[in-house]
């Protein structure tokens, strides 16, 4: 298989996890988006939206959006699983991947923040207040969904490592890059520190990547 990423890329970053997760072998392709390689005719033609990740399966099919690869890579590769055995479990680690994925990520990525400044003109200080004031809304609610409900574990669900685990790790790098506050989320910091101590989660990390330089 080959990922095609970019190092800092919160999506991408994901992906390299559940791969290592299931012992799979792939190869990267980097797309630098700082230079802008991610619209490219190439990168275009892999995925329509311009964006990072794209997964080449061993089958010839490329993949798009993170979540989606991941749950490809849970099916195609059941052990370990990234999802509950049952129903309930299953829409909670979704549930939790999605406060990240869906709500969080798409307010501070790199496009909405080069919008921010190139097109509104906001200045420095006020796209670091946007980015923070993102991270604080979200993360507030999922330290108290980590904290109030009793499927969280060594982990955000249970004793192992699931999706919302995937989604969470980046998120948390992120927003220690951008130097927000986190001390008022002790299960957030937990939970990522005991995955940082897995091999899986160490060799996703940014600076590990070949493009990180």
């Amino acid at each position: 298989m080959k990922l095609y990423g970019y190092f800092r890329s919160s999506a991408a970053y994901r992906v390299r996890i559940a791969l290592n997760l299931k012992g799979l072998a792939y190869t990267q392709a980097p797309v630098n988006l700082v230079k802008g390689e991610q619209r490219s005719g190439a990168n275009l033609a892999r995925h329509a939206q311009g964006l990072v990740p794209v997964l080449e399966t061993d089958e010839g099919a490329q993949l798009t959006q993170s979540l989606a690869i991941c749950e490809y890579l849970d099916e195609r590769h059941p052990d370990p699983a990234l999802l509950p055995a049952n129903a309930t479990g299953r829409a909670r680690v979704r549930a939790l991947a999605h406060v990240v994925a869906c709500e969080i990520h798409p307010l501070n990525n790199l496009k909405v923040l080069k919008y921010l400044v190139g097109e509104l003109g906001v200045d420095d200080d006020a796209k670091l207040a946007w980015y923070r004031h993102w991270i604080s809304e979200g993360f507030d609610a999922l330290e108290a969904m980590l904290t109030a409900e009793n499927g969280t574990g060594a982990f955000c669900h249970g004793d192992t490592p699931t999706l919302a685990d995937i989604c969470l790790v980046p998120q948390v790098f992120n927003a220690e890059r951008f130097e927000c506050d986190l001390s008022t989320y002790p299960t957030i910091r937990r939970i990522a520190e005991r995955c940082n101590d897995l091999e899986a989660f160490q060799k996703a990390a940014p600076g590990e990547q070949p493009d990180a330089g």
